[in-house]
């Protein structure tokens, strides 16, 4: 049985008294969220403050990026050893906005996934297509190019310790949500493309849906068969209603 998961990310977002509300309001009320993992990816500058702030409790620290070198002349880039040095073990890789805004390829997103492999962190790889690719009827095109490109690199026994969460661009930050029925095709596809290479791998892969998931049609999402969570956005930064999301996850 995969165990949920839901994993808030913050984006830019925030300051220290925001964000300190926000996990007072959380750590009061987590211990309601009987079955998922609870994750939380602040900006960077935060990571160390959200780390201290999550010890005793069950909601875990992630970051939203890493880099593909250890060290070195790479100004302004967070390597992966950077972030387990500060005490998280989870990290979003290619999320749709590092591919659309700042250029990420399929082969920077799988560099940076076997970075983080390699040194013990768990990635949370984002696919998705763009709404464009999505009246083309690509979307397994896109997808499946996108899962290639780690797989290749990386080889299937990667995806064991690792989660995918399917986010269609055009729903992110638009109010605008795949129907469950929608999502949920793909996420089937993930996992039964995952399946012909590995199918004990794909059985126990966690997938989450992200996309202008709010507690009022997280139920229903999350119901589907091969959704088991979300990647959370803007809800993630309301505690009440981030709280109710993870309450759907079961």
């Amino acid at each position: 049985m995969r165990k949920p998961m839901v994993a808030g990310n913050w984006k830019m977002n925030g300051n220290l008294e925001s964000i300190r509300q926000l996990m007072d309001g959380l750590k009061a009320g987590v211990d309601s969220v009987e079955s998922a993992e609870v994750v939380v990816c602040p900006p960077f500058i935060y990571v160390p403050k959200v780390v201290g702030m999550c010890d005793g409790t069950k909601i875990q620290a992630g970051a939203q990026n890493l880099c593909d070198q250890n060290s070195g002349a790479f100004t302004g880039e967070v390597s992966g050893e950077m972030i387990k040095d500060v005490g998280c073990q989870i990290v979003l890789v290619g999320h749709s906005e590092r591919r659309s805004i700042y250029g990420e390829t399929d082969e920077a997103v799988a560099d940076k996934f076997a970075k983080a492999q390699e040194l013990g962190l768990k990635p949370i790889l984002c696919v998705g297509e763009l709404l464009e690719e999505r009246e083309n009827n690509i979307t397994e095109e896109v997808v499946g190019r996108q899962l290639d490109a780690v797989i290749n690199k990386s080889g299937i026994q990667a995806l064991a310790n690792s989660v995918v969460a399917y986010e269609p661009v055009w729903a992110i930050g638009t109010g605008k949500t795949a129907s469950p029925e929608q999502a949920q095709e793909v996420h089937a596809f993930i996992r039964s493309k995952i399946a012909s290479l590995d199918a004990g791998i794909a059985d126990g892969l966690q997938l989450l849906y992200g996309g202008s998931v709010k507690s009022g049609n997280a139920t229903e999402l999350f119901s589907q068969a091969d959704i088991d969570g979300g990647l959370i956005g803007g809800a993630s930064l309301d505690a009440t209603e981030f709280l109710a999301i993870c309450k759907a996850a079961k």
